[in-house]
């Protein structure tokens, strides 16, 4: 969120004392605490607590220090003051869970023991040796004691001011208020219009202390159990420095994939821009052997009937003809090498006829399987596996002395984002390889550059097998 004067700042994390007792931070929040909610989760925190710590604190206390003041007399203390903080470690648990579950505060849970000891002696010292535990009960003796004075005294305050309300409500006549006990009559002989104000000002002055006060007894029980019943320093430190470690870790990972992922892409640009003078050269190549020579010499055969046209017609009509198959063959020649930049097929039916098409082309029976729907992949993506299968095809008919082959295309949709995955595989004799300056180098180099896969298994009298993956929104 923006305003004419800037973006507007984040506000300041909440703390303990915000969440509990809000009366003691902000004034707005002082002059609403006897109706705020905060103040009557304050009070029942406290009665809560109060009766659980009356009841399982003190049993704990007093087992605690009941086992620990038997231990040098009799050897029973040791296993029952084990048991006793192991009870002190279930009663931590059970403390945490009831202040999250009244105030809204979540204490995290000091780390457990480990591993369970082997051996009697050490299960038994484990519990012994536990600072959490020990903790926990030191927790028990001085939660009950806080919960005790500061419920009483708050709840004292807070009969208090009904008290005075119940008074300015029940009292009656002009200045005299009566009360029966015993048949005796006390009169308070005071103007009832000042005895009315005074009890409205102490119920209010009461009814604010109250609350107030019972707001500051949960922070202090809250703020208890999180240094009693929470991971102790040491253990906040080392979860600090673990989760420091972590991220770390993390961080040199991401830079050395970053390192590696920059690798890649440098090879896989320089083998396309190879691939890419290669494929230049061999246009220039084939237009200037193939097509300009043809052009060259039906420019001559065309001067020639000219010449003879009124001379020597038969000759003139030969010329003719020799030009109309040199101007054929020229065009198929053109036809090939658009094809090898890029087929007008793919562009007009689509991935699918266009495998299609270079399997009718090819010498080596070729069964095509297309799996789904290609139209998904980018052009890029289709041209790539389209020259792939081509040049694969080339290959086969080469070099494998296959008598089968299969093409297979489909989508793989699981990954993020979709590839386009192509195979071809024959049943040749194998061992084909990727030697710099092949057709299948300046394949992978055209794949990489689009962040694709390229893989070849080709095992000498086992077949060939060439896959490629490459992303469909490359």
């Amino acid at each position: 969120m923006t305003s004419d004067d800037g973006p507007t700042p984040a506000p300041p994390p909440r703390t303990l004392a915000d969440q509990v007792a809000p009366a003691l931070v902000s004034g707005p929040a002082f002059f609403r605490a006897p109706y705020d909610a905060a103040t009557g989760r304050a009070f029942a925190a406290l009665a809560v607590g109060w009766i659980w710590h009356l009841t399982g604190g003190l049993i704990l206390w007093i087992l605690v220090v009941v086992s620990a003041g038997i231990v040098p007399a009799l050897g029973i203390g040791l296993p029952l003051l084990a048991i006793s903080l192991v009870a002190a470690r279930w009663f931590g648990a059970a403390e945490r869970a009831r202040i999250a579950a009244q105030t809204g505060v979540a204490i995290p849970a000091p780390l457990p023991l480990g591993s369970a000891p082997r051996g009697f002696w050490s299960r038994l010292w484990a519990p012994i040796r536990d600072g959490r535990a020990w903790a926990a009960t030191l927790y028990a003796f001085l939660a009950m004691l806080l919960t005790s004075v500061f419920f009483a005294v708050s709840t004292g305050l807070a009969a208090g001011a009904a008290a005075a309300v119940a008074f300015v409500a029940l009292g009656r006549g002009s200045s005299l208020a009566e009360w029966s006990g015993d048949r005796v009559a006390v009169s308070i002989a005071l103007s009832w219009p000042a005895t009315v104000v005074g009890a409205l000002v102490g119920a209010v002055v009461l009814g604010w202390a109250a609350a107030a006060l019972a707001q500051y007894g949960s922070y202090l029980m809250v703020r208890l159990a999180t240094v009693l019943l929470g991971p102790s320093a040491t253990e906040v430190a080392h979860a600090r420095a673990a989760a420091a470690e972590r991220e770390t870790r993390l961080a040199e990972a991401a830079a050395h994939t970053a390192r590696e992922r920059a690798v890649v892409l440098t090879e896989s640009r320089t083998a396309a821009v190879s691939a890419a003078d290669t494929e230049r050269r061999r246009i220039e190549r084939d237009l200037h052997d193939g097509a300009q020579q043809r052009l060259v010499a039906l420019g001559v055969e065309l001067g020639v009937a000219r010449r003879l046209a009124d001379k020597d017609p038969e000759h003139a009509v030969a010329a003719l003809e020799l030009a109309h198959r040199e101007i054929k063959e020229t065009l198929a020649e053109l036809r090939d090498l658009v094809r090898g930049i890029h087929p007008a097929v793919l562009s007009d039916r689509g991935l699918d006829a266009a495998l299609s098409a270079l399997a009718g082309r090819s010498p080596v029976p070729v069964r095509v399987e297309v799996t789904g729907d290609l139209s998904p992949a980018s052009a890029a993506a289709q041209a790539a596996a389209y020259f792939v299968v081509a040049e694969a095809l080339t290959n086969v008919a080469k070099h494998a002395a296959a008598d089968m082959v299969l093409v297979h295309a489909s989508l793989v949709p699981d990954d993020h984002p979709a590839r386009l995955r192509v195979a071809v595989s024959d049943d040749g004799r194998g061992g084909a390889e990727l030697s710099p300056g092949s057709g299948l180098a300046g394949l992978r180099g055209r794949v990489a550059a689009l962040d694709g896969t390229f893989e070849l298994d080709s095992p000498p009298g086992a077949g060939t097998r060439l896959t490629v993956e490459v992303p469909c929104a490359s």
